[in-house]
């Protein structure tokens, strides 16, 4: 069976990123980050996901956030220096980063947009991250992600 190459690894290669790859079986129904933990694995605390947000102005901002929490809006927008911003509407999403729903890596967008990923990160060894394609995902370390990407690290979660 041919080893897939997504666009997330091909970049990743290029710094000489050291990574783990995650592969699981998809089906046509959409998987939430619960899932994809049980089916890779791992604690659901080192499991991220990728949000796209927008101030409505054609301006986007990715997060990063461990699967098993809420953005909060207001610090995210603080995040950015932002006044307010709105989740991106799903049907935008290829359109704005190449990618689908469940395969959408903050590694490799058609555009390069701020980024800030959840302050917990920077206490992980390695965390894991869409690779660009449904039914895969990377593991690194948080601090070599930063070396490909321009990242901040911020609290941008919600406490309960």
């Amino acid at each position: 069976m041919k080893k897939v190459k997504t666009n997330a690894m091909r970049i990743l290669d290029q710094y000489n990123i050291f990574y783990h790859t995650h592969e699981f079986k998809i089906g046509k129904d959409h998987l939430d980050g619960h899932e994809v933990a049980q089916l890779i694995q791992k604690p659901e605390h080192q499991v991220y996901k990728t949000l796209v947000l927008t101030n409505g102005n054609r301006e986007y901002f990715i997060f990063v956030i461990p699967v098993v929490e809420h953005l909060d809006m207001k610090k995210a927008s603080k995040a950015v220096g932002q006044k307010k911003l709105e989740l991106l509407p799903l049907d935008q999403l290829t359109k704005v980063t190449g990618y689908v729903r469940g395969g959408c890596s903050p590694i490799g967008m058609k555009k390069t947009y701020q980024t800030v990923i959840d302050i917990n990160a920077e206490s992980l060894s390695t965390f894991i991250v869409s690779a660009g394609k449904r039914g895969y995902q990377i593991e690194l370390d948080p601090a070599d992600l930063a070396k490909v990407i321009d990242v901040r690290f911020d609290d941008i979660i919600k406490y309960n």
